[in-house]
């Protein structure tokens, strides 16, 4: 798993034997459950998450249903909003596989990053790629259709319709489960 870490860092920046032996030294690898919930609503937290194994979903709980607005998998990176304002979470996360995460603290990456400045060049370097994506995610859900949003997901994260529960899926697209059913009906009638 260390070779997957290095690999998507050396994306960014070199690493020499220090600073890699220092990522190690961490012990920032967790293997998670599938279920288990990382943070809830309400709790505070400092720890941000890296999936280099399986699948993470953010949702928020309104009306007695869950609200599906993220699904991270392999190679992405989530820093909850708390973490940042240092305010109590908005919406839970949970692990919807089996997972291995890079779990990190705010308290460890200042260390890190003054230690090794080139860490904080690579973390800008996400950060400014992660809000990038998020806008333009953002704006996509915001203008278009139902239909349009399932097709764009079959083209861009196609793995996600094997990997997670239907409800789950359905939610992140803004529609019910039955909706979701008709509409796969519906794309599949016309390729035939």
């Amino acid at each position: 798993m260390q070779n997957l870490l290095f690999d998507f860092i050396a994306k960014y920046v070199s690493l020499n034997d220090d600073e890699k032996n220092a990522i190690l030294s961490l012990d920032l690898f967790h293997s998670v459950k599938k279920g288990t919930i990382l943070l809830k609503e309400g709790q505070t937290s400092k720890n941000s998450y890296f999936v280099l194994k399986g699948c993470i979903r953010t949702y928020y709980i309104l009306d007695c249903e869950e609200k599906t607005t993220a699904f991270h998998t392999e190679m992405e990176a989530l820093t909850p909003p708390c973490v940042i304002n240092q305010t109590p979470s908005e919406y839970y996360i949970s692990c919807i596989e089996d997972c291995i995460l890079l779990v990190s603290n705010s308290d460890m990456e200042v260390e890190v990053n003054n230690k090794f400045p080139k860490f904080e060049i690579m973390c800008r370097k996400l950060s400014e790629e992660l809000l990038a994506k998020q806008r333009i995610d953002f704006d996509a859900f915001k203008t278009s259709s139902p239909e349009q949003r399932y097709l764009n997901l079959l083209e861009k994260r196609p793995d996600l319709i094997q990997r997670v529960p239907q409800h789950q899926l359905a939610s992140y697209l803004g529609i019910k489960p039955q909706s979701l059913s008709r509409l796969r009906a519906r794309i599949f009638e016309k390729k035939t």
